[in-house]
């Protein structure tokens, strides 16, 4: 495997700087910056009807309706590519120690969201809720910005961490779309636009490119980007409009698309030379999804620290606990049967690794105004997300503290 992508430390560092001025606004000039995020520049109930830029066009729900599903299709390629490639990291055999892992974090995450909301909650709508999905969402960029300090640049355990919190997010964001009630069930009818939208773009666009006496023109036009533009907006229209989360718009043309045919790992450097029309669209979007994240932490992560309450507790204990609890105890079960970690991965890192899964920010956000009612409930859940980020500078200062594990070529290797 190649060393992963340069930009992944970009989109942390990023998403902190937009959030770390969100918070200084919320803190200095509330009223400034909540009139400047949800201005509604024209009457946008026509599209409010569709549930397109819901509850309305603003800043934030554009950053978070429209520009956000990029991103989510950016780390999901990553988990597509890695199942459905031969040699791919989850490919076969080699996903059910991963999504047992990540299927034991987020049972726990949500038992323990539950469990902690009937003790500490005296709001009968927080009972009711689904705030339950919250915990279904890693934060990928901030725990591998983290996880390089810890293991170093090369270690194979950032790999194992990258699987595990895509597919926690992916995954989660899925479920707490379905886990919303819709007020309508003829919008799921939407759902027939994405799906034709892909069913197009296979049949027309990716299947000819199989054909291995096509001309070199003609496989180059059949494999230009801007059709897969078009489709993708038809798919966002109908996912949107059939009440599902706005960032998996895009998720449905994946298996459609066109991918490489070899896997270097998730977000590896070497796919930059890729030629498949997947790779190329997301050696594109690499960039610009600097951007996006630093508006979502302006537009998503200003912090209220005087919102504390019983939902902050909640957040921080399902992160906190829950997840990591959850994951350990697949890995000891894993290791009672004899199965190997994923990359040969020791206890010492997959406690790490579970730590750093408790990091919930970026995803969860994405969540939250659909999970938990609104006003003071959201923003201490927000509060929540936020203090989970300093598990990662106390792992950090724990690992700096722990004896190095003994080399290979140590007095264990020679034993």
């Amino acid at each position: 495997m190649t060393p992963a992508s340069p930009y992944l430390s970009r989109y942390a560092y990023a998403l902190l700087i937009g959030a770390a001025i969100a918070t200084l606004a919320v803190t200095f000039a509330p009223s400034t910056y909540y009139d400047a995020i949800e201005w509604l520049p024209f009457d946008s109930d026509p599209l409010h009807r569709l549930r397109l830029f819901y509850p309305g066009f603003t800043f934030a729900s554009v950053v978070s309706s429209l520009l956000m599903p990029v991103f989510v299709l950016l780390i999901a390629k990553e988990i597509w590519e890695a199942v459905v490639l031969e040699h791919g990291g989850l490919h076969g055999k080699l996903a059910v120690a991963p999504l047992a892992m990540v299927a034991g974090a987020m049972l726990a995450g949500a038992v323990v969201w539950q469990g902690l909301t009937v003790w500490l909650e005296t709001a009968e709508e927080a009972v009711d809720a689904t705030g339950w999905v919250m915990p279904f969402g890693s934060d990928m960029v901030l725990a591998f910005l983290f996880g390089r300090m810890i293991f170093g640049k090369a270690h194979p355990a950032l790999q194992v961490l990258l699987f595990l919190c895509i597919l926690d997010g992916v995954i989660g964001l899925i479920i707490s779309g379905f886990a919303t009630p819709i007020e309508d069930n003829l919008r799921a009818l939407w759902l027939i636009v994405p799906l034709a939208a892909a069913s197009f773009g296979y049949v027309k666009l990716t299947r000819p490119l199989q054909n291995q006496s096509m001309t070199e023109r003609k496989r180059q036009r059949t494999g230009r980007l801007w059709p897969w533009v078009v489709l993708g907006v038809l798919s966002w229209i109908g996912v949107s409009a059939s009440g599902l989360p706005p960032a998996l718009g895009l998720l449905p043309l994946l298996p459609a698309m066109p991918h490489g045919t070899r896997s270097f790992g998730l977000f590896a450097e070497a796919e930059g030379f890729l030629t498949d029309p997947l790779n190329r669209l997301s050696h594109m979007l690499m960039g610009p999804v600097i951007v996006i994240l630093f508006l979502f932490g302006v537009t998503r992560g200003g912090v209220d620290f005087a919102a504390f309450g019983p939902t902050t507790v909640v957040a921080v204990g399902a992160f906190w606990l829950g997840k990591p609890l959850g994951l350990l105890a697949v890995v000891m079960v894993l290791r009672a049967v004899g199965r190997d970690l994923p990359n040969r991965l020791d206890l010492r890192d997959m406690c790490y690794v579970a730590g750093l899964m408790g990091i919930g920010f970026t995803l969860p956000l994405l969540s939250l105004e659909t999970a938990l009612p609104g006003g003071a409930m959201q923003e201490a859940a927000r509060l929540g997300l936020a203090l989970t980020l300093l598990a990662g500078p106390v792992l950090i200062f724990v690992a700096r503290k722990l004896p190095p594990k003994p080399r290979m070529g140590g007095k264990r290797a020679r034993n």
